[in-house]
């Protein structure tokens, strides 16, 4: 069981550079969101979003059906289909086949499914160069981190971070402007895209009827690594199937608006196996890797399925209050934010970060702006529920439950809590607020110590409301 990173989560509030960072980053994807969703943007985008979150339901109802249909037109179009359980399936091809291939160079385009199976780091370890080829991930690869954010993943950096880390580890001279510093991640780029082996992309979409892997992408990097080396590997996870070609138009349409507030991006590529006669680019091997590593286990759970829905496009995060001030990199997993909350409870069992998806004021603003309807609040109240009753079974929360219990008897007996009322107004009068703080802290209280200590509690008023009420009713009787 991982406790909360408190000293981590006060350090990023405490930050100002960092909260002004995350706070207009966000906020600038909210507003190209809210902008590029407008009716005169696009027509019936609540529609789309209804549509795109059937086509979903449909797809993880039947994801047997559809990946069987997916591996056969993958095979019929020459790439070869790969299944792995978990993460150490999925590394331990990727590793064979480098050896095998006598694979030196890697290039990757941005990929959370490898981010989340620590790809980058078994292959160093092996000796292996990879490097990361979209901007922001190339930036956190020089770093040493991990992705700050879904969709942008050095959200957290500014241009000044990425000047001296740039002057840093790559011995150039310190320039401060975006687009001299892009120039500058361009020209080390391009030298590995043309002697790279091989090429590791993610997957935004599998498409079951035609066998295609779908990118989209804003900078070409996954155009150049799925095309440019001799060798293409594809990593998936199970949940990125759609039925078909033609659901493309609506994910697509939704995707970039949510993410980027674009109503497309700039590259969108179909990948469907290696190079053919005739054809003058593209790998002479392709390999879709497509990964388990706990997915099915949310298939069992007919109400937090809907998790598997989520297109990776980052809005939740965006519009969530509680990402927008502790940041990326204070979530246990790869995944942050409320889809954050939501997955890494499912994937790795609620015992393990059990405070996750109690992190979350359920304001709702997550479940608004999804794309596809995923009700991410529900799941939260569910995952909460689950680890309330993984707690009572072993052994943890009895004064807890018995505190709500009681609470409950009392609430539902008017009479009853009109006099306890009374009693605590007697014993916490207002002069003493300070003991109605700190003596169930002395005492060891659950729940109320860990409640209390990070929060005030006003002592209750002398008179309360129903005492007031019955004397304004006198008062209106006697005139």
């Amino acid at each position: 069981m991982n406790p909360i990173p408190v000293d981590a989560i006060k350090n990023t509030l405490a930050d100002a550079r960092l909260q002004n960072a995350i706070y207009s980053s966000t906020a600038r994807l909210m507003d190209k969101r809210a902008h590029a969703i407008e009716p005169g943007a696009i027509d019936d985008f609540q529609g789309l979003r209804t549509q795109a979150n059937a086509i979903k339901r449909h797809a993880i109802d039947n994801l047997d059906y559809y990946l069987e249909e997916l591996e056969r037109n993958v095979m019929a179009r020459g790439g070869k289909v790969v299944w792995c359980r978990d993460a150490g399936e999925a590394v331990q091809f990727v590793l064979q086949l480098s050896r095998e291939k006598g694979v030196k160079r890697i290039v990757k385009s941005k990929s959370m499914t490898t981010e989340e199976i620590d790809l980058n780091e078994h292959l160093e370890h092996a000796q292996i160069e990879v490097v990361e080829t979209d901007l922001g991930e190339y930036i956190l690869q020089l770093a040493h981190e991990k992705p700050y954010h879904i969709v942008a993943p050095a959200l957290h950096k500014t241009r000044y971070d990425v000047a001296d880390l740039f002057t840093e580890t790559l011995k150039v001279e310190r320039v401060e402007e975006p687009e001299q510093q892009t120039q500058v991640a361009r020209r080390v780029l391009r030298e590995k895209f043309i002697t790279a082996d091989l090429g590791i992309t993610g997957a935004n979409f599998l498409v079951a009827d035609s066998g295609a892997i779908v990118l989209v992408e804003n900078e070409g990097n996954a155009r150049l690594s799925s095309s440019a080396p001799r060798i293409q590997i594809a990593i998936a996870g199970l949940e990125k199937i759609i039925p078909r070609a033609q659901d493309l138009a609506t994910f697509l349409k939704v995707l970039g608006r949510s993410a980027t507030g674009q109503p497309l991006t700039v590259y969108t590529s179909f990948l469907s196996g290696p190079r053919r006669g005739g054809e003058i680019d593209g790998p002479e091997e392709f390999y879709l890797v497509l990964m388990d590593n706990g997915r099915t286990r949310l298939l069992a759970d007919e109400g937090k399925r809907q998790s598997l829905y989520c297109i990776r496009c980052g809005a939740c995060l965006n519009h969530c209050p509680v990402y927008r001030k502790i940041g990326g990199h204070n979530y246990p997993w790869v995944y942050s934010g409320p889809i954050g909350a939501i997955i890494s409870p499912q994937f790795h069992g609620v015992t393990q970060d059990p405070w996750l998806p109690f992190a979350s004021s359920l304001c709702g603003a997550c479940a608004e702006v999804c794309p596809v309807k995923i009700d991410i609040p529900q799941v939260l109240l569910d995952l909460r529920s689950d680890i309330t009753q993984a707690k009572r079974k072993e052994g943890a929360g009895k004064w807890e439950h018995r505190g709500f219990r009681l609470f409950s008897y009392v609430m539902r007996r008017p009479k009853l809590y009109e006099m306890a009322s009374a009693m605590a107004a007697s014993v916490f009068p207002g002069s003493r607020d300070k003991w109605l703080r700190t003596l169930p802290r002395l005492l060891r209280l659950p729940p109320i110590a860990g409640w209390l200590s990070q929060r005030d509690l006003p002592p209750p008023p002398e008179r309360s409301f129903r005492s007031l009420w019955r004397e304004r009713q006198r008062a209106k009787g006697g005139n």
